[in-house]
């Protein structure tokens, strides 16, 4: 078992590199620091604020919770949670809940809308707080399981990257976990004692394709140590000219570049 130094000193140096390489953090940044209640974002938010103190700029950190109003949702501890920990904070109040379980047919999953409705109404937050940038909590396990989701079901070559603009180009999104491994993350989170609440919506619901991706990738890595990592690298080494796609590589001029390269040698 991995002692809280350990995992700590593990997670920071994660989140540390992929804030390096992808230059997520500026001077005078205002991050708006997505907080559902999980694991995740309870560790994501820990992080930012011990970088805050130590990171040799400065920024602002504001933690936002979208109140969903599902049932029975224990609406009094991220507030008390927040205030004893004296972070600047922001409950946002809106039934998404009703509006999902209206417009989901039954026996279908309620996830994918449920993120949309989510990810607007958090993006409209972001410009209402003055923000000018939003983290995440997903993590490494995140990022492989959406690439072989993509993969094997949409027929696409795409995952959730570190960082990237939203449509309209006003809100640059960051995910600060993305080398971070759910198993530190989930160790961090019980040392830490988070007090965790659970979703009854995509959480309630059995059999959806991401659960048994990351099943597949849970037991690769058991009979395979390391393949996780390995896999991540390979997101992070592209080669256009060696897959398939015409819009990435100009493979129709290739002979006329081979031809060059001979008379300029």
């Amino acid at each position: 078992m991995k002692n809280l130094k350990q995992v700590t000193k593990k997670l920071q140096k994660a989140v540390a590199e992929v804030i390096q390489q992808y230059v997520m953090i500026e001077e005078n940044d205002k991050i708006m620091v997505c907080l559902s209640g999980g694991k995740d974002s309870y560790t994501l938010l820990d992080l930012l604020l011990y970088f805050q103190k130590v990171a040799p700029i400065s920024f602002e950190l504001i933690a936002v919770n979208l109140d969903q109003k599902q049932p029975n949702f224990p609406e009094e501890i991220l507030p008390n949670y927040l205030e004893n920990l004296g972070v600047n904070y922001k409950i946002i109040e809106k039934n998404t809940y009703k509006i999902v379980m209206e417009k989901t047919p039954e026996g279908k999953t309620t996830c994918s809308l449920c993120s949309r409705l989510r990810r607007g109404t958090l993006y409209e937050a972001a410009k209402d707080l003055g923000c000018n940038k939003i983290a995440l909590g997903h993590h490494r396990n995140d990022i492989l399981e959406t690439f072989f989701l993509n993969l094997f079901f949409s027929g696409k070559l795409e995952t959730m990257p570190p960082k990237f603009k939203n449509d309209t180009g006003d809100l640059v999104v960051l995910r600060p976990l993305a080398f971070c491994k759910e198993s530190d993350i989930e160790t961090y989170a019980n040392f830490m004692n988070f007090p965790i609440i659970p979703c009854n919506l995509c959480g309630s619901q059995e059999n959806l394709q991401r659960k048994k991706v990351k099943q597949m990738i849970t037991e690769w890595e058991t009979e395979f140590p390391n393949r996780n990592a390995i896999m991540m690298n390979a997101l992070k080494n592209v080669f256009p000219s060696h897959l398939l796609d015409t819009n990435l590589y100009d493979f129709e001029n290739l002979e006329s570049k081979i031809v060059a390269t001979s008379l300029a040698n």
